[in-house]
């Protein structure tokens, strides 16, 4: 096997990739390069270089991906109106193919033969990560460091730690953290307490969201416009796209919308339960579906729902990369021509609801459901010979059931 001379690291500044970049320069005595990718995840990363100089490491790479993760994933991931198991708004899965897209692209800059990243050997992050990785270089070596080392638990952890004299992260009660992962999309919370899906969610553990209890006793009413089926504006203000989702992330805060305590099923195949945290998504998901109401025809936005499970289960298990993800992207893409044009929503208490829409492209004529007299000629007695065909076949099966 050739030998492996430098090492690109995807690396966060946490306890686990701390002690994951110390460990590779003992065991394989290379050059580590570590790559942290901002994907607004709302921290000050100028320390994480500073933890990274601590660890002798030379070549530190901190990229600024704000508007690329936004308008190149999650924005198509959103077209398609996507919920892993009718609910998650897959803000984790949809940031690793990013990650790895520029792992790999800086591996190739450097000549590095191999790229390593924190994921668990029981967690979904790690298939994510290295089946992005399988579908751009494959000659790329990973290393998964919790696949080889012999650390077992978060104990076995912390002595690593404290026998190398890494410092431990705490949280504000001072004890270890959670797992916590965050970007712009969403923040996810796993572990501790949390382990027990019996056990209520402490308050402490929210960190972009109000409970809905104390949010303001005033709706808020907010309008967002679309181009295409991307939203490009707020109430009137165009938008870059990572700014839009930050102004609606704010706006969802405030009114604690967009939180979720689920218990979701792991590729791997093991059940977790996590606490996530959505509110600028949840808000564009509501709005993205009431845009389409008026502008989808009735076969194509029924055609989008019934794919939409199996492109949201292709994107939560890593196969963003894949080409059935992109053939099902072009459809969705295609499908969204006229998703043009204006949704009012009405944010209160934990909610986000369409109040009105209208676009250019609408396929809604007023003159056709009208209960009053209308411009447009429609027959009634039509619906008669509709109905006599449509229960031909239920007349055939009931006469043979001898009902």
């Amino acid at each position: 096997m050739t030998k492996i001379e430098k090492i690109v690291l995807s690396y966060s500044g946490g306890l686990d990739t701390s002690i994951i970049l110390k460990w590779l320069q003992e065991t394989y005595g290379c050059e580590v390069v570590t790559f942290t990718a901002d994907l607004g995840q709302g921290e000050e990363l100028e320390p994480v270089r500073a933890k990274a100089e601590m660890s002798g490491v030379k070549d530190i790479r901190i990229v600024d991906l704000r508007e690329e993760f936004v308008s190149d994933f999650v924005f198509p991931m959103l077209r398609a109106n996507a919920l892993y198991e009718g609910q998650y708004l897959l803000g984790s899965s949809i940031a690793r193919p990013l990650i790895a897209k520029h792992l790999v692209g800086i591996a190739r800059e450097v000549g590095a033969h191999a790229v390593a990243h924190g994921a668990t050997g029981k967690g979904n992050d790690q298939v994510r990560f290295e089946l992005a990785v399988n579908a751009l270089d494959p000659s790329i070596k990973i290393i998964a460091p919790w696949r080889q080392w012999n650390i077992r638990s978060r104990m076995q952890l912390l002595e690593y730690a404290e026998k190398h004299h890494i410092p431990v992260p705490s949280d504000k009660r001072g004890e270890a953290p959670f797992s916590i992962d965050a970007n712009l999309l969403h923040t996810s919370t796993e572990g501790k307490i949390l382990e027990n899906p019996a056990e209520v969610a402490p308050d402490h553990v929210y960190q972009r969201t109000v409970d809905p209890v104390d949010a303001p006793d005033t709706p808020e009413i907010i309008t967002i416009g679309f181009e295409r089926g991307d939203p490009v504006s707020v109430n009137g203000k165009s938008m870059t796209p990572a700014a839009l989702l930050t102004e609606l992330n704010g706006l969802g805060g405030r009114h604690g919308i967009g939180r979720l305590d689920l218990v979701e099923n792991r590729f791997i195949g093991m059940k977790s339960r996590g606490i996530y945290e959505t509110p600028g998504g949840t808000i564009l998901l509501t709005a993205h579906r009431g845009i389409e109401s008026i502008t989808l025809d009735r076969a194509a936005a029924h055609l989008k729902d019934e794919i939409m499970p199996r492109y949201a289960e292709l994107i939560y298990n890593g196969f963003w990369f894949a080409p059935e993800r992109e053939m099902l992207q072009a459809l969705i893409d295609q499908s969204q021509t006229f998703v043009s044009g204006e949704v009012t929503l009405r944010l209160y208490k934990g909610s986000a609801s369409v109040v009105s829409r209208a676009s250019p492209c609408s396929l809604y004529s007023a003159d056709l459901v009208t209960f009053e007299e209308s411009a447009i000629a429609y027959d009634h007695h039509d619906a008669e010979g509709f109905i006599r065909l449509n229960g031909l076949r239920l007349r055939s099966w009931a006469a043979r059931n001898g009902r």
